[in-house]
């Protein structure tokens, strides 16, 4: 079992940058697959990025593409989002997630562990 802890999140302008850091607590870290979701008010979880157990493959939803970072360090246990160029349609609670599976997932569905979500506002 994997326990994951989000923090990093809060409130910036348009433009600015965040990063977003996950610590994961438990054995077997880098037996997952690990993703970010983010869920605003009134809308469902959507998926923001996505990267493999080694580290070497890395995926994106189309609004975050070329903006957003997703990257991981297995002797920390801990995954990191680093969003540049900030929107307003950012705003969100942002969570990360885990996935014994094998394959990339996007659905969040999919991921077996979740954090406790970090908020990110982004002011125009």
């Amino acid at each position: 079992q994997v326990q994951l802890v989000e923090s990093g999140g809060g409130l910036v302008q348009a433009g600015d940058s965040l990063r977003l850091s996950c610590a994961a607590s438990g054995h077997t870290f880098s037996a997952y697959n690990l993703g970010w979701f983010r869920q605003a008010p009134g809308k469902e979880r959507e998926f923001v990025a996505a990267i493999t157990r080694s580290g070497e493959r890395t995926f994106y939803a189309d609004s975050v593409k070329g903006r957003f970072t997703i990257s991981r360090d297995n002797t920390k246990n801990a995954v990191y989002l680093q969003m540049n160029s900030l929107k307003p349609e950012d705003t969100a609670a942002y969570y990360c997630s885990a996935d014994r599976g094998r394959l990339l997932n996007t659905r969040s569905s999919n991921y077996d562990y979740w954090g406790q979500g970090t908020q990110v506002t982004v002011s125009s």
